[in-house]
């Protein structure tokens, strides 16, 4: 196990590009089992999460080639069943969230896939009610085994239906893209989810064969096929990443230029910052950050209390909440943040009340925070990573923090950010990875 070492008070300055996103490698990484044929996939980040699901493809028998870092080509041809049933593949699964979007492409092309509650992030409830029941729709029967922990599935043939979403789950529309455009007939999908990955997703299927047809809404038809061939696919930057670098470069930033973002995936993330005073400077497909002595917090146009919530797409992606909330406590004014999909990813700001910062947590979904206006500096804590965000959110806050700060249980933060001690410190941070052992 490992920490961080954070030297907070560094001024950064440079240019740093985002890596590729890790929400869409790990959907388009389970598309690779609808088709025999290779599948070249490019710009994969080098994270856990990702490597691991990898690594988890490989097991089950897909030929993996890694032609240069990012660059893979995949070939399900040789899928092995038996291991797929295994307790080993069962327990592996367990450790990864991802691995519940198998579930589509192996119903849709082997009529059976078993699959463990899978893990990732504790931040709540997360539930996969919408993955199962769509699959049902199309055909599938559903049984849980309590005792192994175990979701069964199965099917003769799938069949294309109409089906409206309880909720617009992004895995849970990606699984159900991917078992409806090998089932027969047509299928409609109702509240899909229609995130920029979800639509990077069908426009690969599309170039595999598959015919889909609504993409970047929240209506889907697709008309099943009878196979998929291979194709190649690039995957879109992190827009997590890219908002997690804006709110870096408010806080601790001299100039920094983020290279190479997609701005017109980026939705309503600039704007939600530029909401919070920061400027956000766009350059062609680049952004620039300036220095921010002093920013602040922008009211509604009625005078009312700026509030910033998550919800589905295009709205505010409730992966950024942590990140907005840390620049928050150096803003002039005040904001509340609201949480509404998860109820536990507000806690870690125990953390930050400790490091100074003014926030009150209303529940586990509201927090209101009161800024600083620069007046008062963060100090340094010792922290440890609950999950992803809220790891990268306390990394940006020690950096801008006085002191010395550590971040334990870091392994959360490299989950979702590749080698980003090394990234940061070439901006001029001061970020120390030592292990656990020699504290």
């Amino acid at each position: 196990m490992n920490s961080f070492k954070i030297e907070g008070g560094h001024r950064l300055a440079g240019q740093i590009e985002p890596q590729g996103a890790k929400n869409e490698a790990l959907e388009v990484l389970c598309a690779v089992l609808l088709t025999d044929e290779p599948v070249r996939i490019s710009n994969i980040p080098d994270i856990a999460d990702v490597n691991n699901q990898i690594a988890l493809l490989e097991e089950v028998g897909v030929k993996v080639t890694r032609h240069t870092k990012g660059d893979y080509t995949f070939q399900a041809d040789a899928v092995s069943l038996d291991y797929l049933e295994s307790d080993e593949f069962l327990s592996r699964a367990a450790r990864l969230r991802g691995s519940i979007m198998f579930v589509g492409p192996l119903l849709a092309r082997y009529g059976r896939a078993l699959v463990s509650k899978p893990g990732g992030d504790k931040i709540g409830r997360r539930r996969v009610d919408t993955h199962f029941l769509g699959m049902q729709k199309l055909g599938a029967k559903f049984h849980y085994d309590i005792d192994r922990g175990v979701f069964e599935m199965s099917a003769e043939g799938l069949k294309g239906a109409y089906m409206l979403l309880d909720e617009a789950s992004v895995t849970g529309t990606a699984n159900i893209i991917m078992a409806a455009v090998l089932a027969s007939g047509t299928t409609t999908i109702y509240n899909a989810a229609c995130e920029p990955y979800i639509q990077q997703l069908c426009r690969m299927l599309n170039r595999m064969g598959a015919h889909i047809e609504g993409i970047a809404s929240n209506l889907l038809t697709i008309v099943g096929v009878g196979s998929l061939h291979g194709t190649e696919h690039r995957i879109l930057p992190d827009m997590i990443e890219v908002g997690s670098f804006i709110g870096m470069a408010a806080m601790c930033g001299d100039g920094i230029l983020i290279k190479n973002v997609s701005y017109d995936d980026l939705g309503i993330i600039p704007y939600t910052f530029r909401r919070l005073g920061i400027s956000v400077q766009r350059r062609g497909d680049d952004l620039y950050i300036p220095c921010h002595d002093h920013y602040e917090i922008e009211s509604f146009i009625d005078g009312s209390f700026m509030t910033f919530s998550d919800a589905p797409w295009p709205g505010l992606t409730p992966d950024l909440l942590s990140v907005l909330l840390v620049v928050a406590t150096q803003a002039k004014g005040s904001v509340l943040i609201h949480q509404k999909m998860f109820e536990s990813r507000l806690f870690f700001v125990d953390k930050l009340i400790d490091m100074g910062a003014q926030i009150i947590l209303c529940d586990p979904h509201r927090a209101v925070v009161v800024g600083h206006d620069h007046q008062i500096r963060l100090r340094a804590n010792r922290m440890t990573s609950p999950d992803i965000r809220a790891g990268i959110a306390l990394l940006i806050a020690a950096m801008s923090a006085e002191g010395i700060s550590t971040i334990s249980n870091i392994q959360q933060i490299d989950r979702g950010y590749e080698d980003i001690e090394r990234r940061f410190n070439a901006l001029g941070a001061c970020i120390t990875r030592i292990d656990d052992c020699s504290l």
